[in-house]
């Protein structure tokens, strides 16, 4: 191949050459290089095309002149700092880089759909591009301060959590390193405990048969009945009801394993009655698919019963289902923490007061017993004197 020709210009080290105008429009342009002495070495680079760059040879004389004080890099070592800034980037083990490891090796974590959500609207938009090491506690206590403003104590207290597991998972994995601080939870208050009286629940029910919507009817009376969870009721399906050996399979409930519990008189009852539609599901949502809410209509069965605007009126159901069976004195704390489903018998132990009234009132029964035996012995002795 022919060498170029090269024009020489006003300028002391700038020159150009004559080629194929870029951008498709055909005919030659000026394509000029410059060339300096750096390191004891010559150095000679391209500045720019005439047109696509809008070079001139004075343009090129003002590079030339920043390159050789030092005030701009060398091509090449524009090269090898973009490569070096492209390998520091892949290296980075940021919090977003991080998640997304996080995610694919906990591919069958029953969790996962939520805490994406809970990273993609909280942690991505403030620390998604820092690694663990630049976090400082300033900027979570402001993400724990601002999430409080708006959302519950406990929503923000699993959003740390989630943010803890990814940079400890980084940690362990020898990935980054993590932070030096310990990231504060907020307290989160678990106690609240609704019940129902005889009177509520009386009229509860009565509000429940003059309901139309006979999907929300049974749905709230089998929670009565089974003290079952609001997801779990949205997940049952005809299959997981073993009507033959009275049980009712429930699927992941509260994220843990499937488990099953009895299928008593009254919630078989509910089954038995209720209308089957074409899907899978025991309470259908739309197209047949699984129910995602049913709020409208057991919040109107609520207020028509009267109840309290602060009960919640499935969640409130399952307190009350508990709070029967612990008052009840005949069902202890572990067998009410196998109907629960609850993992640890800490979370049962918000009704143990109640366990405690009836055996307080079955103590009385006994005092009274022996107290009655007494006034008979003496009544007897009176006698026979």
């Amino acid at each position: 191949m022919p060498k170029q020709r090269r024009f020489k210009t006003d300028y002391p080290g700038v020159y150009y050459v004559e080629g194929k105008r870029t951008g498709g429009r055909g005919g030659l342009e000026r394509i000029y290089y410059i060339y300096y002495r750096k390191g004891g070495r010559i150095v000679e680079e391209k500045a720019g095309r005439q047109f696509k760059d809008a070079m001139t040879a004075a343009r090129a004389n003002v590079i030339r002149s920043k390159k050789i004080a030092g005030l701009q890099l060398t091509n090449k070592e524009r090269r090898e700092a973009k490569k070096a800034a492209e390998e520091a980037k892949a290296s980075r083990w940021t919090i977003d880089r991080l998640w997304h490891e996080y995610k694919a090796q906990k591919p069958d974590s029953k969790t996962l759909r939520v805490d994406a959500g809970r990273y993609k609207n909280y942690i991505e938009p403030s620390f998604g591009s820092n690694e663990p090491k630049q976090l400082v506690q300033l900027d979570v206590d402001r993400l724990r301060i601002n999430l409080l403003k708006k959302r519950s104590p406990q929503t923000v207290k699993h959003v740390l959590a989630l943010l803890k597991r990814v940079i400890n998972f980084g940690v362990n994995k020898g990935l980054c390193q993590g932070v030096r601080f310990k990231i504060e939870m907020p307290r989160v208050s678990n106690n609240k405990t609704e019940d129902l009286t005889p009177e509520q629940l009386k009229r509860l029910l009565e509000a429940i048969g003059q309901d139309d919507n006979i999907q929300a009817a049974n749905l709230m009376r089998l929670a009565i009945y089974t003290g079952m969870r609001r997801g779990e009721l949205f997940k049952l399906q005809w299959d997981d009801v073993d009507f033959e050996r009275g049980l009712i399979w429930l699927r992941d409930p509260k994220g843990g394993p499937n488990q099953t519990i009895p299928l008593n008189d009254g919630a078989r009852e509910i089954l038995e009655k209720h209308p089957r539609e074409d899907s899978a599901y025991v309470f259908p949502g739309r197209g047949g698919q699984q129910r995602v809410t049913i709020s409208n209509a057991v919040n109107r069965i609520k207020r028509r019963a009267g109840l309290p605007d602060d009960f919640r009126p499935l969640h409130g159901l399952r307190h009350a289902y508990a709070s029967m069976l612990a008052s009840s004195g005949k069902v202890d704390m572990y067998m009410l923490q196998k109907l629960l489903t609850h993992k640890s018998p800490i979370m049962t132990q918000r009704y143990a007061h109640l366990r405690d009234d009836a055996l307080k009132r079955a103590s009385k029964v006994a005092a009274d017993l022996i107290s009655q035996a007494v006034k008979s012995k003496v009544t007897s002795a009176t006698k026979a004197e």
